[in-house]
Formats: C-alpha cells, structure tokens, sequence
C-alpha cells in the first residue's frame, strides 16, 4: 500500500510500507520529494515488491524541497535518498551528506519560465529582466538552472530580485498573474504551460549548466550499514531498469504516482519526462563515478554546483567533491554476483 499523510510543517508527508515478510527485513528510512521523476524508482520498486528481495523494509519520509530534506538529515530522521545536487552539495558541506550515485540528469528539466503574454518580448530582449522579480526556491536545482541562464543572457544576479516561494506557490502566483518569471523543475514546468500559457525561456542545458540529481546518504549511516546502502542502490537501479524494459507499463506507473503526490500530468508531459531525462544504470553509474583519470564526472558537475553556491554566498567555500561523493557503494553492487544481478536483470531487455 503506498499512502501519504501529514506530518510537520517542513515535511510534506510520511510514506509507511511494510512488505511481506517484514519481520525479518532491516528497517531503512527513505526520503525523497513526491511527484518527481527521480522518485519513481521508489514507487517501482514498492508496488513491486523488490525491497523485501535485498532484505530492506523501508518506510518513507517525504519533503516539499532539497533543503528542509537536507536539514532533516541532520536530525537522523532519514538514512538514505534522492534530492537535487544542490541540496546534496548543501547537505555535504553542513552535515557530511554523502552523494553516492545519480538519480537521473534533468538539466532540461530545470528552468526559466515567462508568462505566455509577456514572453514574446523577454525573448526579444532578455536585458528586459533587469528590474523584475523572479520566483523560485532558493538553494535547489531550480535556482542553480536560473542563475546559469541569467549568466547567458548578461544579465547580473543584482540586476534581479529572486523571491524564494515553494514550487505551489510559484505555480498559484503565475496563473494568477502575480507574477512574469519562474525557476521551476519538471513537473512543474509542465503545469504552467498547461495551466497558465507559460513558456520556457531557457533550460539549464540551454545555459550549459549540467544539473543531476544525486542519491544520498547519512555518512554515519553508511559507515554502520554499507551492505544496507548497496542493496538500496541495487533496487534504485533495477526499478530504472525495467522502467526501461517495460515502457508502457512504467508510464502507467508514473501517471498514478504524481497523482498520489497531488500532480495531475498529461501523457504528453510523461514522455517528455522519459525523453528529456536520461538516467543511469549499474554501467552507467561506474562510468560517471570513474576516478581513474583523476576526478570523474560526478566530480566535475558537482564541483561546479559548489563553486556557484559560494558565488552566491550560500556556503563559505565549496566542500571537496573527492571527500564526499563516493563510488565505494555502486561498486559493492558490481562486486556482488546476487545484487548484481538483481539490479541488471531486466538490462538486456532494454531495446
């Protein structure tokens, strides 16, 4: 059963599952944002029922953005998850986050939106931004995306004000016209084009800004209970995997899923969401985590991600990719011929 229900105000919900034969599972809090792309593995696998496969019993913690999930990590409330790189940056600075794998590359999924009637001339004219408001929620991959368009345009951070609101809050303000510029993420995006008439200004691919969404853990955790963290990987990357095997069953899947997250998406913004964010599996995983020339890809994308949040003043440096993105986990999968296995399992499926 997958169910939501309130909890504090930072955290929008808490998602109970006791898979059968729980008793003998090892419990393991999972924490992630509802109606995201990237959190579909989790729903996969629970209807599924895979975690009991690798002997996990997870229970679910869910947060309306990157930086209240970041600080509740500090609580230990959750022990794993996904979130945006920059949250995961946040969290690595302030409270040791490790970021151990890619939930999926979603540079064309963060973005700059005009309202429909006033996007014709910000087109035209980009420097017209200067003196305008733009929403978006500060210290996410949607601000990240934001700031690297504005750098393409020539326009100044100064030049603009941000308003920090909650992606909802964005959304209302918009197709209430109470306001012209937006820093979203996908679903969201999807949203105010259907709803308000919205249109994307430019993309964090469009400003050549690579923006990934990271899986995550507790650094303690993780030194406790690494055989617990590779087995979460190996049901992550198996769920993507026969999400790739399985298609039309896995847009299904991902319709009822925003729904239970209060999104309504139209099957045209699902295949935008399976067409425009590429996601890697066991293979991929080793590849972009590969230090065997120095640093890896991983290194690279987040490290700019930190260099940008000293920039603007987030963190007061920029905390050392090497020290906390870690490929020992996604290689525990590879070493181990069962989790192996299961993770890849539905790998030569894949057309």
């Amino acid at each position: 059963m997958w169910r939501r229900t309130t909890a504090a105000a930072a955290v929008l919900g808490a998602l109970a599952v006791v898979p059968p034969g729980a008793a003998a599972q090892t419990p393991i809090n999972v924490s992630y944002q509802p109606a995201l792309y990237w959190a579909l593995p989790f729903y996969i696998a629970t209807e599924k029922g895979w975690w009991k496969d690798v002997g996990l019993a997870p229970s679910f913690s869910v947060f309306p953005a990157g930086a209240p999930q970041v600080a509740a990590a500090q609580a230990k409330s959750w022990d794993v998850g996904g979130t945006g790189s920059v949250p995961a940056t946040l969290g690595a600075a302030r409270s040791g986050l490790l970021t151990i794998g890619i939930t999926n590359d979603e540079s064309k999924a963060n973005v700059l939106m005009v309202r429909g009637d006033k996007f014709e001339a910000i087109k035209e004219n980009p420097q017209s931004m200067k003196g305008q408001r733009i929403l978006l929620t500060t210290n996410s991959t949607g601000d990240y995306a934001v700031r690297n368009c504005l750098r393409k345009y020539g326009v100044a951070f100064g030049d603009v004000q941000f308003v920090n609101l909650g992606q909802a809050q964005i959304i209302s303000a918009i197709t209430s016209n109470n306001g012209e510029l937006a820093g979203v993420w996908a679903p969201n995006n999807y949203t105010l084009e259907e709803k308000a008439g919205a249109k994307t200004l430019c993309t964090g691919a469009d400003a050549g800004a690579i923006v990934p969404g990271a899986l995550v853990v507790r650094a303690d955790y993780a030194k406790e209970n690494p055989k617990n963290v590779a087995a979460f990987l190996a049901v992550y990357l198996r769920s993507w995997s026969w999400a790739k095997a399985n298609p039309k069953e896995a847009r299904e899947m991902t319709k009822k899923f925003y729904a239970q997250g209060g999104v309504e998406i139209s099957d045209n913004a699902i295949e935008r969401e399976f067409a425009e964010r590429p996601v890697f599996l066991l293979d991929e995983q080793l590849r972009i985590l590969d230090r065997s020339k120095g640093t890896s890809e991983v290194d690279g994308w987040l490290g700019r991600i930190g260099t940008f949040m000293v920039e603007v003043g987030t963190l007061p440096r920029a905390p050392d990719v090497k020290a906390f993105i870690s490929d020992e986990y996604i290689k525990l999968v590879a070493s181990d011929p069962k989790l192996r296995a299961f993770a890849t399992e539905f790998d030569k499926k894949i057309n």
